[in-house]
């Protein structure tokens, strides 16, 4: 039997910028994308902190160190710069590999720079 888990979480990751005229997704510098093991084009799941909006997209590499966090398309009419966001992605593992499983985290600070690391 498989379940589906938590496999990558970027925690308190603040809106840089919302673009509604892109064609959709959410921009995440790659850097923090790849301290988490997302890779781009991953579907994730994205809530809100300030308004408890909760959606579904996928993620797509920024410049990296750039700290970009950004909502586009449809996506950029759920927050506003300066939103934060728990970023999400899952993954399915065998019930025994997920008795010992952790996620792989980041807590994000002032500028979206990493304060706190757990799994990694």
């Amino acid at each position: 039997m498989f379940v589906h888990i938590l496999k990558s979480k970027i925690h308190r990751a603040q809106v840089t910028a919302a673009n509604v005229s892109y064609e959709g997704s959410l921009t995440i510098d790659l850097d923090l994308m790849e301290k988490v093991g997302m890779v781009p084009y991953e579907r994730i799941l994205c809530s809100n902190m300030a308004n408890a909006e909760r959606f579904e997209t996928y993620a797509i590499p920024g410049p990296r160190g750039s700290g970009h966090i950004i909502l586009n398309g449809a996506a950029a009419h759920l927050g506003k710069p300066g939103d934060r966001l728990t970023i999400m992605s899952f993954t399915e593992v065998d019930m025994k590999e997920a008795e010992s499983w952790h996620p792989r985290v980041i807590v994000l600070g002032e500028n979206n720079a990493v304060v706190v690391e757990r799994g990694i």
